[in-house]
């Protein structure tokens, strides 16, 4: 019997379906940017009913509005190309900003954010702090930065960096205090007084010197090195990676008053040597190994084998922010240090003493290690020269076993002499000096410079 086969229904059933792809998109397409309208439209309404980031904007505004009149662009020597920021510090018309900036220059070129360009006599520069002090001529319009003296910067604290990134002048970039008491390389490299600010605000050269201030536009810091993939320890060099550091205030002001008053500032002193110690179980903290007689901690009751883990409440990490913490501290103020003597904790304060100086000259030693490439040790009666292979000292010509005898044609009696005229006479912000050794009775004279 024949079979018929009715296509029919299958023909409406497929057409129906052929339909129902070409109309359900473009209704769900309708639907969908209608929805879309609506968010928008919402959007739109609730941005301008809402005035936050407008009143965040106007407020970043603000802070550029009062800082940007404070910061300097600086250009050192006349064919150099090296060039950084400043700030300026007072109306008498000084400046601050890192050592490493004006190196070894008596005199460099200030452009104001008005376009003025002015001369500039370098007063002082502390190459272990890396802080140098700028004077200009008083002239009219010029105005110091605010400072927030004697206020605690905090992780998580929003701040702004101000400088001239790679030659673009009066930049400002924004971010936050990622950490505070940190240890970094900066001008002098790892001799370099520490307690770094760190911050995620992007610095790159020609930042450097330039403040770094708070959301009220005052300066509570000095930008002064970043982190880079190459070095992670901190340099004044490379590109932003997202890690910064900064000078604190507190360091800052208490070497610059000492500067501008014709002084030099002496750091504070407690008379005891200490060893970097963390204990897994007990926390961070920084172990006393020797109290110098009668100095400041031995009078307060500071024993060997304490371990100090605070000092006036700010939490101590390492011997480097210790040391800081207490460097910036005038003779005769009294600090207040947590220590843990066995199982027990317990306050006790300190007066802070003046760093005597033939401990205070000591502290290059470090410079002429890591950037000379040698060191100095007293033999006697004699200064005999250690060198490194393949490093400054050793490419100037100076040997191991050789005799130091004069520095800049002056004699030099022991090693912390030699310190002094080496501190005196520029070596450690960058000039050349000569350098008279002897060697089995034969006198040479070379020409020493440590690497910036």
């Amino acid at each position: 019997m024949r079979q018929f086969v009715s296509y029919g229904p299958a023909l409406v059933v497929l057409l129906t379906a052929g339909a129902a792809l070409l109309v359900v998109p473009a209704a769900i397409s309708r639907v969908t940017g209608a929805a879309a309208s609506q968010r928008v439209t919402l959007a739109r309404a609730e941005l301008d009913s809402d005035s936050i980031l407008e009143r965040i904007n106007a407020a970043t505004r603000n802070v550029a509005d009062s800082v940007e009149a404070s910061v300097v662009h600086i250009d050192v020597g006349r064919w150099s190309r090296s060039s950084g920021s400043g700030w300026i510090y007072d109306e008498l018309g000084h400046i601050v900003t890192n050592a490493h900036v004006v190196g070894s220059q008596q005199s460099v070129s200030v452009q104001l954010h008005d376009g003025r360009v002015l001369r500039g006599e370098v007063v002082a520069s502390d190459p272990l702090a890396d802080i140098a002090v700028i004077k200009v001529e008083e002239q009219a319009g010029i105005i110091a930065a605010r400072r927030a003296t004697g206020e605690r910067v905090r992780q998580g604290d929003r701040v702004f960096a101000f400088g001239s990134p790679f030659g673009y002048k009066f930049s400002m970039s924004e971010g936050i205090v990622s950490g505070v008491g940190r240890t970094a390389q900066a001008g002098a490299g790892l001799a370099t007084v520490s307690n770094f600010i760190q911050t995620d605000a992007a610095v790159n050269p020609g930042n450097s010197g330039g403040p770094l201030v708070d959301v009220r536009g005052r300066v509570v810091g000095m930008n002064v090195a970043i982190a880079t993939a190459a070095n992670s320890e901190g340099d004044v060099e490379g590109q932003s990676a997202g890690i910064s550091f900064a000078i604190p205030l507190e360091t800052i002001e208490s070497r610059v008053e000492a500067y501008i008053a014709g002084t030099v500032p002496t750091p504070g002193f407690i008379g005891v040597s200490m060893d970097f110690r963390r204990d897994m179980d007990r926390g961070w903290g920084v172990r006393i190994d020797a109290v110098t007689p009668a100095g400041p901690a031995d009078q307060a009751g500071l024993q060997a084998g304490d371990v100090i883990t605070r000092f006036d409440g700010e939490v101590v990490t390492d011997r480097n922010t210790l040391q800081a913490f207490i460097s910036s501290r005038k003779a005769g103020t009294k600090v207040t240090f947590d220590v843990r003597r066995g199982n027990e904790t317990k306050e006790v304060v300190v007066t802070i003493g003046a760093m005597p100086e033939e401990v205070r000259v000591l502290r290059y030693r470090p410079m002429l290690i890591e950037q000379g490439g040698f060191d100095l040790a007293q033999l006697g009666d004699e200064i005999v020269i250690e060198v490194q292979p393949e490093g400054e000292a050793d490419r100037a010509g100076l040997a191991t076993g050789q005799r130091l005898r004069k520095i800049e044609g002056k004699d030099v009696a022991n090693a912390t002499e030699a310190l002094q005229a080496f501190e005196r006479e520029g070596l450690f912000v960058g000039r050349p000096l000569d350098v008279t050794v002897s060697m089995d009775g034969a006198e040479s004279q070379v020409r020493l410079r440590l690497r910036r």
